[in-house]
């Protein structure tokens, strides 16, 4: 059972080795009005 890495050892490191990043921009979700610009553009 000794081979299995500790956890809370893991967590610890982790949170040191990473960086912290920004977001470049949001990826907002379609609105009503494209969703049905985009549903009548697919039936022509």
């Amino acid at each position: 059972m000794s081979d299995k890495p500790d956890v809370a050892e893991v967590e610890k490191s982790a949170k040191s080795k990473l960086k912290k990043t920004e977001m470049q921009g949001e990826n907002p979700l379609p609105s009503k009005e494209m969703m049905e610009q985009e549903k009548q553009a697919g039936e022509s």
